[in-house]
């Protein structure tokens, strides 16, 4: 794969032309081998396989628990683009305006412990960590509904 190939963010959708549920060998056929693969298991009742690719500034996370199926990304390629912008150009705001035009007008700001604001828009799962004003890196994965508990009662 060619270091400098532009992706694309596809909230709720994918990444570039990998979509959310697909297999490690569709990410394969798409981007090559990786250049590390580790499990991550520290999390109670969570596993799951990290493909690095670390000359191309993105990993993909496939679910353990759900197959092995392509979960979520972490990016921190400057030449990526969410809906034909490149998104680490844009500023926190722009961001923000950007994700309004599409009609997604609730989010959260929080300062993490280690320093990174975070921008979070969680109907579409996706998070934006900024170090001062920049863009450094976003999250996104495959969006989770949350199924309303019936209680039946006599």
């Amino acid at each position: 794969m060619k270091t400098d190939s532009i992706f694309d963010i596809q909230p709720g959708i994918g990444f570039s032309s990998l979509a959310f549920g697909s297999y490690m060998q569709d990410a394969e056929n798409i981007f090559g081998k990786p250049e590390e693969i580790v499990l991550l298991d520290e999390i109670e009742d969570y596993q799951s396989t990290v493909w690095h690719y670390w000359n191309c500034g993105f990993s993909l996370f496939f679910d353990e628990t759900d197959y092995k199926k392509f979960s979520s990304v972490e990016i921190n390629n400057n030449e990526t683009l969410v809906w034909g912008q490149k998104m680490f150009s844009l500023t926190e705001k722009q961001i923000i305006e950007l994700f309004q035009k599409k009609g997604v007008n609730q989010y959260e700001i929080e300062k993490e412990e280690w320093g990174e604001k975070r921008l979070t828009f969680d109907v579409l799962n996706i998070d934006f960590y900024f170090e001062k004003t920049k863009l450094v890196s976003v999250n996104y994965g495959k969006i989770i509904i949350i199924e309303p508990l019936l209680i039946l009662s006599n």
